[in-house]
């Protein structure tokens, strides 16, 4: 019996528009969630992914700024945006698309945003409060993805769940959410020996390694929940196009596991979408409001 398809579009569209049923409500206490989106140089993928993180946060009534400099921009300039940012009252949130041009220090960056605005959740502050069980900014994709999981078993409490990937992006807040979930963890890397008998331990398979199609069928359990984080482009075929595919194979995972994200349509939807949540929840902490219910 194939296994159910996790339908992270559909999952994302609900969320979102709970967030703007949220954003409603804020607005009638006269706070407007606000996102600031900072893009520098010209990456086609950076510029995709930007308008559509302005175009959703437009459409859950939030407000929008987008800033785009120059790839060969300082990075003194990149701090004294901001800086502005920082202490715009009208900004609750604030993103850099990463990863940066050549010549600046992602780090640095990162470091410069005010850890109650930093919506990417990526700022050291965030991290080490995540990393003690405090309340925190999450990377979205992170976050995303144990919703995803949650949409299919409601309690991962007690389960055993492997993290395949170190990333600080990925894999080791999720690690920290699964923690917090009571979920037993293992974290799984390029030095981990006889991964594929670990993963067959696994009720849930996170795959965050950016390995196209490496978690194979016979590395899962029969009945096991497998979210999908990668996105990899493979050359193109006889038709001349390049497909899409995760870091798991998918059509030998439906053969096996219970519930599995798709790629596209999986992870990818969530992400935007939990970005609108940390902005909500970010305005409502600045604001000394109760958290959203979101």
């Amino acid at each position: 019996m194939a296994a159910s398809v996790i339908d992270g579009k559909l999952i994302a569209a609900e969320l979102r528009a709970r967030v703007a049923e949220e954003v409603v409500r804020l607005r009638q206490q006269d706070l407007k969630p606000g996102l600031a989106v900072v893009l520098i140089g010209n990456d086609p993928a950076s510029e995709v992914y930007v308008a559509t993180k302005t175009k959703q946060t437009l459409a859950a009534g939030m407000a929008s700024f987008e800033h785009k400099l120059p790839a060969d921009v300082s990075e003194s300039e990149v701090l004294a945006l901001i800086a502005r940012l920082n202490c715009d009252p009208a900004v609750h949130g604030i993103l850099v698309q990463l990863p940066p041009p050549k010549g600046l220090d992602a780090n640095t960056i990162v470091n410069a945003i005010d850890p109650a605005k930093d919506v990417d959740g990526l700022h050291p502050v965030n991290a080490g409060r995540l990393a003690s069980g405090l309340p925190a900014l999450t990377p979205c994709t992170p976050l995303g993805s144990i919703m995803l999981a949650k949409s299919v078993r409601p309690s991962l409490e007690g389960l055993n769940a492997i993290v395949i990937g170190r990333s600080n992006l990925v894999g080791r807040p999720l690690v920290q959410l699964l923690l917090n979930e009571n979920a037993t963890v293992t974290i799984a890397h390029s030095r981990t020996r006889d991964l594929p008998a670990l993963c067959r331990q696994a009720d849930l398979v996170f795959a965050a390694v950016g390995k196209p199609e490496m978690v194979r069928g016979d590395w899962i359990k029969p009945g096991a929940t497998v979210i999908d984080v990668g996105i990899n482009r493979l050359p193109p075929g006889p038709d001349g196009k390049g497909r899409l595919v995760g870091d798991v194979a998918y059509d030998e995972a439906m053969q096996v596991a219970g519930a599995v994200t798709p790629v596209p349509g999986g992870v990818g939807q969530m992400t935007v979408a939990c970005l609108l949540v940390n902005t909500v929840r970010a305005a409502c902490a600045i604001k000394g409001f109760p958290p959203p219910a979101v």
